[in-house]
């Protein structure tokens, strides 16, 4: 009888895996577009992103302070609601735009609601929307990035939507030569570091892949092109929406067949939004609506329980 059997509640499943983990390796998946946005917008990029990553820190810090709990600015998510919030940045922002924006996407989206894990929408999309709301013709100034010899500074969708402007080459905008928001506009370089969170094993392919295919296929039927659906992929928020904001644990399905609604979800409202809207974009607003109804689709997705009664 000297071998026993220990008898411990679930899980039982262990892993080396922890947030701050994650969250460096969601980092990692963002310095190419990082180094990217700096390389096109120079010093803007580096204002923006360093304003918005300091602000998101800080505020976490001192709102748990303030609540006395454990401080947990060491588990980088306050970095990556900062980076993310600075992507969905146009470069003409003034300083103001990122501090608030990222205040009100710790203070509001995440803290009020618990912290990491407890918010049930994407903390950098609610803090974008506020800012957009309130401060729409800052969030709008674009820009043509360093070395592009362009008269119009309209975005890709802008003008696929109707404004004046010529269509630069698709190659052009998946390199991330086109005005835009300083994260967005390199879409090689956002698929790379998707690729690298696949490879991580961070992220499952089934929101990214039902998210950029359920554009795809309604913007061939719309549009009649497969060229302009290049330009509905690659040449807005698309990629990063889909790649780094869809997948966030916290306000996305958990369940396989949940995953892949969302994804088609989010599609379908985006294309709803660039179609009958009045703005050529709806990632944001589309995946935030969907961060609303996921409670309801984890609802009707949920695998069955074995062994469970009918009932």
């Amino acid at each position: 009888m000297e071998n026993k059997v220990l008898a411990t509640s679930s899980p039982h499943i262990r892993s080396n895996e922890n947030t701050t983990k994650v969250m460096l390796d969601v980092i990692i998946a963002l310095l190419p577009a990082v180094i990217a946005s700096i390389y096109y917008f120079g010093f803007d990029s580096i204002k923006l992103t360093s304003i918005a990553v300091i602000s998101a820190v800080a505020t976490e810090a001192i709102i748990q302070k303030l609540l006395k709990k454990e401080v947990t600015i060491k588990d980088l998510s306050a970095v990556v609601t900062g980076i993310l919030l600075a992507f969905n940045l146009p470069p003409s922002a003034p300083w103001w735009i990122p501090l608030i924006g990222s205040v009100f996407a710790i203070a509001v989206a995440k803290q009020v609601f618990g912290g990491i894990g407890h918010n049930f929408i994407n903390p950098a999309l609610a803090g974008r929307a506020m800012l957009l709301a309130s401060w729409p013709t800052k969030m709008l100034g674009w820009e043509n990035p360093a070395g592009v010899d362009a008269v119009s500074a309209a975005t890709p969708l802008q003008i696929v939507k109707g404004a004046e402007g010529n269509l630069q080459p698709l190659t052009d905008v998946i390199l991330g030569r086109v005005p835009g928001c300083i994260g967005e506009t390199s879409a090689i370089l956002l698929i790379i570091g998707g690729l690298y969170l696949l490879y991580r094993g961070v992220i499952s392919w089934k929101i990214p892949v039902s998210y950029i295919g359920t554009v795809a296929v309604i913007a061939y039927f719309y549009e009649g092109s497969l060229l302009l659906v290049g330009y509905h992929v690659f040449g807005g928020g698309l990629l990063l929406g889909a790649i780094f904001m869809a997948t966030d644990y916290a306000s996305s399905p958990v369940t396989s067949k949940g995953k892949i609604v969302f994804g088609i979800g989010a599609g379908i409202l985006t294309m709803l939004i660039r179609i009958f809207g009045a703005t050529p974009e709806g990632v944001s607003y589309s995946i935030l609506l969907m961060n609303v109804a996921t409670p309801i689709i984890e609802k009707y997705t949920a695998p069955k329980v074995f062994g469970g009664a009918k009932k």
